[in-house]
């Protein structure tokens, strides 16, 4: 097994995610750490993560995670639900400690789950969230952590993704799609108090979601909540934070092609784009 390189040298944050979703999460991250360096990694020649196995997705994740190590990142962010919840642990507790036990790799899940359980009144949550993500249970299982009665009902969306990249979120489909999705979940748990967007796309749908949720209920979007547990952890890990460098610049990698990566990510960012090809 090869040592993972640059080892002492310090280096940007790492946020990977298997598309462009989590270009939602590195657009808080760049507003509220704007002297901080990143690399956003997206592994588009291989996506949709939702709908592969566990172990594809922990293996294109840990590879991602391995370069990003090797391009000098101590901090890995998975600004993707799937690979949080497919591979995280995986990552942390079999993986770090044979290529390097002094970096880290963090997830979306956990904050989010914490912040719910925050926020509701009546321990009836909700989430929406891609095929794998509900699959791996992940969300019930961090959110029972905290409160171990809650009532927390998933819905899987499996075409809100492809809706947002190709460019479909104000159409009449991405419409009739969130509206049924949102009413089978509201159907099987009316008391619903707190809903999580549990996929970085989704907020790019959001005044169809607040357009078919109802009043009372809190939608959580993760890119503020990521962010504010980013500044947490660097307030709580010193180590860490001083591994990272800070010249207030961010690269863009793709594993498909720079061209379309930079066209797609102009839907998520408000600025332009000029991305890198990563060949594995």
């Amino acid at each position: 097994m090869e040592p993972v390189k640059n080892a002492s040298s310090k280096g940007p944050i790492g946020v990977f995610d298997s598309g462009y979703g989590g270009l939602t999460i590195l657009n808080e991250f760049l507003n509220d750490f704007p002297d901080y360096d990143f690399i956003y990694l997206g592994d588009n020649a291989r996506t949709p993560y939702g709908t592969r196995s566990f172990e594809m997705v922990y293996q294109y994740t840990l590879q991602s995670v391995l370069k990003l190590f090797d391009m000098g990142v101590h901090l890995v962010i998975l600004a993707c639900n799937t690979a949080s919840a497919k591979a995280l642990r995986t990552i942390q507790q079999r993986d770090l400690p044979r290529y390097d036990a002094t970096r880290r790799v963090l997830g979306v899940v956990r904050p989010s789950a914490e912040q719910t359980v925050n926020v509701t009144q009546n321990r009836h949550i909700g989430i929406l969230g891609t095929t794998g993500t509900v699959q791996s249970m992940s969300y019930i299982l961090e959110i029972r952590k905290f409160l171990p009665d809650a009532v927390v009902t998933q819905q899987a969306c499996p075409m809100w993704v492809p809706l947002v990249e190709n460019n479909e979120s104000d159409s009449e489909g991405a419409d009739f799609f969130v509206r049924r999705d949102l009413n089978l979940l509201f159907s099987r748990d009316s008391k619903i108090d707190t809903l999580i967007l549990g996929c970085t796309h989704y907020p790019l749908l959001m005044p169809l979601i607040q357009k078919y949720t109802p009043e009372h209920v809190k939608v959580l979007s993760q890119g503020k909540i990521v962010s504010a547990s980013l500044k947490d952890y660097l307030l709580r890990h010193p180590e860490i934070d001083k591994k990272c460098t800070k010249n207030g610049t961010c690269r863009f990698f793709t594993t498909e092609s720079p061209e379309k990566f930079d066209e797609a990510a102009s839907v998520f960012l408000d600025f332009p784009v000029k991305s890198e090809r990563l060949h594995f």
